[in-house]
């Protein structure tokens, strides 16, 4: 069994995966656009002329694989419960992930020194989604 975390940027998904390759290094395997679905979606299901919107994409960050969409295409992307977890090498590429995520979004907890790790760090994003960074002892 795998579990895989799927994200809804309910619109601004291809800025967001533009962001994650310039932030993380983010690698795109595959990304299908509303308009090239094979079964057109019943009228009123996704507001008009989000036909460029993405309906699936895949991407990864070092080896791990997210998925996401534009979802609705309400403009109103909630992330709540949750946090992404990314582990760096060393304190040198903690700080420079964590200074490319927190670009635009907003610092939860600074990096520091802590009993787990030499830094720890956590972060929300421009998109919203919120972002645990360390390095790993």
């Amino acid at each position: 069994m795998q579990v895989q975390t799927y994200l809804n940027f309910d619109g601004r998904c291809e800025e967001a995966i533009g962001f994650y390759r310039d932030a993380l290094g983010a690698q795109v395997d595959m990304l299908m656009r509303m308009k090239d679905n094979p079964e057109p979606p019943k009228p009123g299901t996704f507001p008009p002329g989000t036909g460029d919107k993405v309906m699936h994409a895949a991407f990864r960050i070092g080896d791990t694989t997210l998925m996401a969409s534009d979802s609705y295409c309400t403009g109103k992307a909630v992330f709540q419960g949750f946090s992404l977890s990314i582990a760096a090498r060393d304190e040198a590429e903690a700080d420079r992930l964590f200074a490319r995520l927190a670009d635009g979004g907003e610092v939860r907890m600074p990096l520091a020194r802590t009993f787990f790790s030499p830094r720890f760090g956590m972060v929300t994003d421009r998109f919203g989604v919120s972002w645990m960074v360390l390095v790993r002892q």
